[in-house]
């Protein structure tokens, strides 16, 4: 047990991320389970306990009798500095034990710019910060997530990375890990998960360069380990194991509310959205699960808010039917219904009168693009028509806020094109005075936002290169010019976040040095405007020998080695190649939904065919 006092919570901001004992916390006697993990989200404990893979395993792994899952999260700056001085580790929040103290360290890789916080949570709880050096009687430390795709920029930091879906995997890991516990044995245990499928182990790999700096080869150093690691998904998401009684926390948190996960994978196959390509196939669940588990989940937190979730919602075959059911059900408890941002083309105004009926939340769209061309180019699907008859429908249904989601920086874009973000908004803005004064809402509001492309492993762009700062510069200079009414309003991102982002997501093994550079030079909490330093990383990128450029502004052909391409997704390279050559001549691929486009999914993993679940009814 740590010295941590109320003294040291009374001079923090927002003591509550570090106390623990909140309602649903899993207790368990650390004496009586042979092996103890520690869950690590590399950020704000509101932003972790907002995700909602975390949770899911947290009670994957605490339902086996025989380990216990304790969580920890990344103290802010006022935290550590107190602990520090005071010689407080990283602890958990069940325990209060230190990490070092564990038998398996995990960390959810979500964000490439929280890699640095993964750096700092190991150096505070004890551990050694280099797999390589990292002694037999230390924690494994693990890692999973949709940023473990390119997992060679973490590659002497993590034993282990999987890759894929864990509720199933995880298990696998524990049960060879419980042979092997207090052996001196790491080394033969790292050797025996690697048969794993899913399971990725760095140390088992050497990687040679070429003079031109691009990969010569990638190889496994033993016969017995795979040479391709081929992702672990869930076959039958309608029986997975899924949290009901999930922690309500004592402080507000990010996303405070129950969330229901629908389904998993997405059939739109949009070019720019890795999500989009490595969660494939589609698996749902059936609408009687997902009534029977929101009706425990709001009885084991009294949350009156329940939020959709998955990477496409209102694709969800039977939403409508789902969503009367849960408004007729919850109403008489004055339980709201929330969706992320919907699809514009997905849009419905009846769906959105049942949700309304409670309170009425923000409505978000996501046009990505602001002409006509490139959303053809990035396979949107989605014309300019379609989205002011959305917008239309919106404003005559009760609303007047309207936030729109776009990119700039998109392969084969001009600045014509991203002009077409602010003339959008405009003829948005426009619909809403279409409607006669006494239907439509007062206090018109359009919140314009863009994002800067970043090209991600497994996306028909992991070959095209970032657009350079002073070209963005521009673009987001003509989205400003664009856009005329008061009524709207322009945020845009910052493009140094954005560079470091591109680097790491298709960074080699290289950039691991880097990281650990820019570490010690006090880079941590990155993806925190507050915090970040750019002048830190090209000090690191310069101490270390690397151009940040050759990764983030190079073209790469479609025979050089990526550095993931020892990845199988289950979506052929081939289809991946055409793709990106469709954008080149802004052509238009179907939703999977309307017939077999031939990505290889429901070939390549028969055990999880395309549309599994409510679909196939």
């Amino acid at each position: 047990m740590n010295r941590i006092t109320d003294d040291i919570l009374f001079r923090v901001e927002k003591p509550a991320r570090y106390i623990g004992g909140e309602l649903n916390q899993v207790v368990k006697d650390k004496n009586e389970v042979d092996i103890r993990f520690a869950f690590c989200f590399p950020d704000v404990y509101e932003v972790g306990m907002s995700h909602l893979g975390s949770r899911i395993l947290y009670n994957t792994i605490n339902e086996r009798k025989d380990t216990y899952c304790e969580r920890a999260f990344a103290p802010w700056p006022d935290m550590e500095g107190l602990m520090r001085e005071n010689d407080i580790p990283l602890y958990t929040l069940e325990t209060k034990d230190p990490l070092k103290d564990f038998d398996i360290v995990g960390f959810t890789l979500q964000y490439e710019m929280s890699y640095t916080n993964i750096l700092n949570m190991l150096n505070l709880g004890g551990i050694t910060i280099r797999a390589s050096e990292r002694g037999e009687d230390e924690p494994i430390v693990m890692a999973g997530g949709s940023c473990g795709y390119n997992p060679e920029p973490l590659w002497d930091i993590v034993d282990f990375i999987e890759l894929g879906e864990g509720e199933e995997m995880m298990n696998d890991v524990i049960e060879v890990y419980k042979k092997y516990k207090g052996k001196g044995k790491k080394k033969e245990f790292l050797r025996e998960i690697s048969k794993i499928r899913g399971i990725y182990v760095p140390s088992l790999y050497e990687v040679s360069y070429k003079e031109d700096g691009t990969i010569k080869e990638f190889k496994p150093k033993y016969d017995d380990v795979p040479k391709t690691i081929q992702k672990r998904i869930v076959p039958d998401f309608d029986k997975v194991e899924f949290p009901t009684n999930i922690i309500v926390p004592y402080t507000e948190i990010v996303h405070d509310r129950i969330v229901l996960e629908l389904f998993r994978g997405c059939t739109n196959g949009c070019r720019f959205c890795q999500a989009g390509m490595i969660y494939r196939p589609i698996r749902e669940k059936s609408r009687e699960t997902l009534l029977k588990q929101a009706r425990e989940m709001l009885k084991a937190t009294g949350y009156r808010e329940i939020s959709l979730s998955s990477l496409s919602t209102c694709d969800y075959s039977d939403i409508q039917a789902l969503v009367e059911d849960l408004m007729s059900e919850h109403l008489d408890n004055n339980v709201s219904l929330a969706l992320p941002s919907i699809r514009v083309d997905a849009f419905s105004v009846d769906l959105i009168k049942e949700i309304q009926k409670v309170r009425k939340t923000g409505l978000t769209f996501a046009p990505e693009a602001g002409s006509q061309r490139m959303r053809d180019v990035i396979n949107k699907g989605l014309t300019e028509d379609r989205i002011l008859e959305a917008s239309r429908s919106a404003f005559e249904a009760g609303w007047s806020t309207i936030k729109l989601y776009f990119m700039i920086g998109l392969p084969y874009e001009e600045i014509e094109d991203v002009k077409g973000i602010g003339d959008l908004a405009e003829k948005i803005s426009a619909q809403y005075f279409m409607v006669p004064r006494h239907i439509r809402n007062k206090g018109l509001r359009v919140t314009v936002s863009t994002s800067i492309f970043v090209p991600k492993p497994f996306t028909p762009f992991q070959w095209a290169p970032m657009d350079k700062m002073e070209n963005v510069s521009e673009k987001i200079s003509a989205v400003r010019d664009s856009i005329k009414a008061k009524s709207i309003v322009y945020n845009y991102h910052h493009q140094k976040t954005s560079y470091m982002e591109g680097v790491f997501a298709r960074g080699d093994r290289r950039m691991c040095d880097v990281l650990i550079k820019a570490y010690e030079k006090g880079a941590k909490f990155d993806g925190w405007s507050e915090y970040f330093n750019f002048d830190t990383w090209m000090e690191a990128f310069e101490e270390c020998g690397v151009d940040g450029d050759f990764y983030v502004y190079r073209e790469r052909s479609y025979d050089e080695i990526l550095p993931w391409d020892f990845i199988d997704i289950g979506v052929n390279r081939e289809y991946i190649e055409k793709e990106n050559e469709r954008a080149k001549t802004a052509s238009l691929t179907q939703n999977c939904r309307l017939g077999c486009t031939g990505c290889g999914i429901n070939v390549n993993f028969k055990e999880g065919k395309c549309f599994a679940g409510a679909i196939s009814n």
